[in-house]
């Protein structure tokens, strides 16, 4: 396609024309829809069409463009759909219901998880490159100049953080965004440290995301109690005081004491996790993930990816997790080799190919590995290897982390962090990817493809490799 325009009108009716639509979204890498009837999807259609690295049917139904991509397609499709008031509400209603049908408590508390800090990412992704780009100019020594001002910028983010989450949180959960947003800003506020708990002086930003998340979520209660009983004549004036006044007194009192204890434990563990049981740590970390993205049950780590950024400047986490998307790039590129008769497999994975190494391991999850069934486990064993080979390291004390949480791959090489530099750090995190790759690369080429016959595609390319029996 030569333009997000082009791209949006070659999808729309693919999906079943604008009548069809009744929600458009996207997030990093996938336009979401919302279906009023899935039937008149023609999948098949969509999966050849150039630009599309896949399709998730989910709780909406979505289309996987890409980094970049997706975020300058979403408004163009928008267009064309043109949603009204009535179409929006409709469409509103339906995607209610089939959210009712299908979500289970626990994956709606992910969701909503979800929905509070992915805004967050591009930020930290921003402030990380940064962060890490003056420390760079820090260990050289080049340009004292602007270090300082580099500093501050990616800093000043991080430091108030808690009031997007805040914001977020009361915005997800059905309360007004702006009170959540103030009374986080009490855990971030210089003058708690004038306030004890507990018989101890607090400090800012004790408790991090997860007090922020904590204060938002009761003032957003408070908040709704406040107006089930408040005469509408006072309700401008005294719902929001006592929404601040309550939630911000048991912040003070309570949330931000048993979150800093709480986001401490989180950091501890992680430290103890890895300098105890490396290996063996990064074996399970790194295989577990991707089954984990499949389930969509990764979004409860960012939370703590985001506690460990604040408390020690990165998280040790994400660069084992990212090992999974090695392996599976491994056991792709392993396919494509022995599925030499399989053109539509093989034109899956060439386009899906560069946006696995750039960490988003979608396409090749949906479009490759998890279809055929036995190379999504040999994908696990190349992401175990890895995260091993990375846990190992951090066991002999060669911590490798990440500024920011979002980009994987080697994506993630400006992001990275440690505590032995950054030339030790980039060898040892690279190390782990070629482990993934060569892992998950001989493990699908001789075990992963047994049971599986080749099929031709026709001309479509949409036909994918046939199981045997």
């Amino acid at each position: 396609m030569d333009t997000p325009y082009d791209t949006a009108a070659a999808l729309l009716p693919l999906v079943g024309g604008p009548a069809n639509v009744t929600s458009v979204a996207h997030c990093m890498t996938r336009l979401r829809l919302g279906l009023a009837d899935r039937s008149l999807v023609d999948e098949a259609a969509l999966r050849a069409l150039p630009g599309v690295l896949g399709v998730v049917d989910d709780d909406t139904y979505q289309i996987v463009l890409g980094p970049g991509v997706v975020a300058k397609v979403t408004p163009e499709f928008e267009m064309l759909v043109g949603l009204g008031g009535e179409l929006a509400a409709r469409g509103a209603e339906l995607k209610a219901e089939q959210r009712a049908r299908n979500a289970t408590p626990g994956k709606l508390l992910l969701r909503r998880i979800a929905n509070i800090f992915v805004p967050l990412i591009p930020a930290l992704i921003g402030c990380g490159v940064l962060a890490g780009l003056n420390g760079l100019l820090v260990n050289l020594r080049w340009l004292p100049g602007v270090t300082g001002a580099l500093a501050v910028i990616p800093s000043a983010f991080l430091s108030l953080i808690a009031v997007f989450v805040g914001y977020n949180t009361a915005k997800e959960f059905g309360g007004t965004p702006v009170l959540g947003g103030a009374v986080a800003a009490v855990v971030v506020y210089p003058g708690v440290a004038k306030v004890t708990a507990f018989g101890v002086a607090l400090a800012p930003g004790q408790g991090g995301v997860l007090g922020a998340l904590a204060a938002a979520l009761l003032g957003t209660y408070v908040e709704k109690w406040c107006r089930t009983w408040v005469p509408a004549t006072l309700d401008v004036l005294v719902t929001p005081t006592l929404t601040v006044l309550v939630a911000g007194l048991a912040t003070l009192y309570g949330l931000m004491y048993a979150a800093g204890e709480i986001s401490a434990a989180i950091g501890t563990a992680s430290n103890w996790l890895l300098a105890t049981t490396g290996p063996f740590a990064g074996l399970i970390l790194g295989g577990l993930f991707l089954p984990l993205v499949m389930l969509g049950l990764h979004q409860a780590l960012i939370p703590i990816h985001t506690t460990l950024i604040e408390q020690q400047g990165y998280t040790v986490l994400l660069p084992i997790l990212a090992m999974a998307g090695a392996g599976q790039v491994g056991a792709a590129v392993a396919v494509y080799f022995r599925l030499r008769h399989d053109t539509s497999i093989r034109t899956t994975i060439k386009s899906a190919l560069p946006a696995g190494l750039l960490g988003v391991g979608e396409p090749l999850i949906y479009g490759v590995s998890l279809p055929l069934g036995r190379p999504f486990l040999t994908a696990c064993a190349g992401g175990a290897a890895g995260g091993a080979f990375v846990g190992f390291f951090a066991m002999l004390g060669d911590k490798v982390g990440a500024t920011a949480i979002g980009p994987s791959g080697w994506a993630l090489f400006p992001l990275l962090a440690g505590n032995r530099g950054l030339g030790m750090t980039a060898v040892i995190y690279a190390g782990g990817l070629l482990t993934g790759y060569l892992v998950g690369f001989l493990a699908t080429y001789a075990f992963g493809l047994t049971g599986i016959a080749p099929t031709p595609s026709d001309n479509s390319g949409t036909r994918a490799p046939a199981r045997t029996t």
